[in-house]
């Protein structure tokens, strides 16, 4: 696959590019994203769904744009892909020539179940999801799909649009119940398996609506994707949405952008969360692009990331890990493991954290790229920042303070109190910073040697056939979860014939 790759997605609403670059097998970030309103579908729905020349226009400059942007960044490859606008205009395959022979771009119409599969694709690679069903309103069509055991199974496509209402009830006298008739109608052609707890809302206006939510409720973490909340406790917020005025909109702080389709996307969004029996919603940053993408770089791997592989970490330990990281991560991960094991029963810790702690692990210098001083400090905000893809909040939030742990063990206080909504209490994250903190001076400090350890008579024993010279101040400085002695059994010792 290219080294970089440009997707442009040309939807009934907007027109979106991003480029995306490869670092590994399994390891890519995205490193330019670029968005036009054209609204391509703007009058169509009112005129037979022919595209009209105001939006034509528009498309065109802004697909122009696109490529100069591909070509600036060398992207290898363009994959152009059109949705539901294009594939309702008669005029839409006249359109796609014009531009193959205008710019040189080949634009794909993709049908709604084909958009589904994308959107699909996305956030079951790049959310931690085993069973959900998403949900990608565009301004046509609001394209599903039923996610069962990590894998796309089922795909299903609406003619139900946030441009696509607007036109039909909303431009003029506001309709609510007519739309929502009309919404029920539409919702009947959805096989009777589409029902589940999780909905993963994809699209600008879901997107939206989580960032007004977020808002509302002070959230600690400024990472829209994976965004979780209840649906029943947030049903109100979303209902003020619909029935908001210019002035309501304003106050909730959504970009002007979306004033003109965001209460036709939020009906939409509500009506299909009730009629699934949803409770959580899941808000994806992540979509179309992502699943055309996907598509490709997945190809020879059955298009899912192998078990054990999350692509953030893979991405990180490409871009920032240096070669210290690389050396000692096998004896650093394993000692986490024997450490984790040996304290877990006797003091309440949860397994499934184990897998934090080791993934910090597999990431713990990266700070250093910026500055060997604070490093701990640059660690925690990359983490925090780059952590998108395949994890929970709470999940980044405990890799990037177990990142910022001090030289002593000790989480900084301002991290604590200001994600402690996200973390787990502050006497298990103790132990968990101990562990991996021990962890990180062990495997750092000692060449690759035997390492033991036993816990009897509150005593914890390590015992090396190396040398644990240096680290013994290490450990010996570490902050304690609880009160116990640390004996250190090893091989130092000063030649006989020394001076």
């Amino acid at each position: 696959m290219a080294k970089r790759t440009a997707i442009i997605d040309i939807g009934s609403n907007s027109a979106r590019i991003v480029i995306f670059e490869r670092s590994s097998r399994y390891g890519f970030s995205l490193i330019c994203e670029e968005k036009s309103n054209v609204r391509i579908a703007q009058g169509a729905y009112k005129n037979g769904g022919y595209l009209q020349p105001l939006s034509i226009n528009r498309a065109f400059l802004a697909l122009q744009s696109f490529k100069n942007t591909a070509e600036s960044y060398g992207a290898n490859k363009i994959l152009c892909v059109a949705t539901s606008a294009l594939r309702d205009a008669p005029n839409g395959k006249e359109f796609t020539r014009w531009i193959k022979k205008t710019l040189g771009i080949q634009i794909k119409i993709i049908d709604g179940k084909r958009e589904a599969l994308y959107g699909g694709l996305a956030a079951s690679n790049l959310l931690p999801v085993t069973d959900a069903i998403t949900v990608d309103i565009g301004g046509g069509s609001s394209d599903i799909a039923l996610i069962e055991n990590g894998r796309v199974t089922q795909t299903h496509s609406l003619n139900l649009g946030t441009v696509r209402l607007k036109e039909l009830f909303f431009d003029g006298i506001k309709e609510n119940e007519k739309a929502k008739a009309f919404i029920y109608e539409e919702l009947k052609s959805l096989p009777e398996n589409f029902k589940g707890k999780d909905i993963i809302g994809i699209g600008g206006s879901v997107r939206s609506i989580g960032e007004v939510i977020m808002k509302t409720l002070s959230y600690p973490l400024d990472q829209l994707h994976g965004f979780t909340y209840k649906s029943a406790e947030q049903k109100e917020r979303i209902e003020q949405l619909i029935d908001g005025n210019i002035k309501t909109l304003k106050k909730l702080d959504i970009n002007p952008s979306r004033y003109d389709t965001i209460r036709e996307g939020a009906l939409i969004f509500l009506e299909i969360a009730k009629y699934i029996n949803a409770e959580n919603i899941i808000t994806s940053g992540v979509g179309v692009r992502e699943g055309v993408f996907l598509n490709s770089f997945l190809k020879s791997s059955n298009y899912k990331f192998p078990a054990h592989i999350n692509p953030s970490i893979v991405n990180i330990m490409d871009r920032f890990s240096n070669i210290l990281i690389k050396k000692t991560l096998q004896d650093k991960r394993s000692y986490a493991k024997r450490l984790f094991e040996l304290f877990e029963d006797r003091f309440d810790l949860k397994l499934t954290h184990l897998s934090e702690i080791q993934n910090a692990l597999n990431i713990s210098n990266i700070g250093r790229d910026i500055s060997v001083y604070g490093s701990h400090k640059h660690s925690f905000y990359i983490a925090s920042a780059e952590l998108n893809y395949g994890f929970t909040h709470e999940q980044i939030i405990l890799i990037s303070t177990l990142l910022a742990t001090k030289k002593n063990g000790k989480t900084k206080k301002f991290v604590y109190e200001k994600y402690r909504e996200l973390l787990p209490k502050k006497e298990i994250l103790h132990w968990y910073s101990f562990i991996y903190k021990l962890s990180l001076i062990l495997g750092e400090r000692t060449k690759k040697t035997y390492c033991n350890f036993s816990y009897e008579n509150q005593t914890l024993t390590i015992e090396t056939d190396g040398s644990l010279y240096l680290a013994r101040e290490s450990i010996k400085s570490l902050k304690k979860p609880k009160s116990f002695a640390i004996n250190i059994k090893d091989k130092t010792a000063i030649p006989k014939n020394s001076l």
